[in-house]
């Protein structure tokens, strides 16, 4: 069974910088992206952006481009979501999720990026932006 595990969620200032942590556990070959999501209550789930697990590619939404950078660790079983330059409006709970099986090519579609698209996922880790 796989289970993703968020961390690195906490209070920053505008402008500032946090990098949130996705651990996988239980991970198969078969698992080849994972996502970022941000979730506020009432609010479908925001697309961040994705990562191919294989080959590192990324894809992420015009809005956290040149802000937000996503990667993956050597091991392939931990995901991380670099964020510089956050705003208010970045604020709250940011979730992983992983799906399986799609193709390389995959990474560089909307479809990577969709919530639709995930089976797994971690429960969030809060980012709270504040002056």
């Amino acid at each position: 069974q796989v289970t993703l595990v968020e961390s690195g969620g906490g209070l920053v200032q505008p402008g500032g910088s946090l990098r949130l942590s996705c651990q996988a556990s239980g991970f198969t070959m078969a698992h080849t992206n994972i996502a970022w999501f941000r979730q506020n209550p009432g609010w479908p789930r925001a697309e961040v952006g994705c990562i191919d697990r294989r080959t590192g590619t990324t894809n992420s939404v015009p809005s956290v481009k040149g802000r937000f950078t996503i990667s993956m660790d050597n091991t392939g079983n931990t995901a991380y979501l670099q964020m510089d330059s956050l705003r208010p409006d970045d604020a709250g709970s940011y979730v992983c999720a992983a799906t399986t099986n799609k193709p390389h090519a995959w990474v560089q579609t909307r479809q990577c990026r969709s919530r639709h698209e995930y089976e797994t996922w971690g429960r969030g880790t809060q980012v709270n932006i504040s002056s």
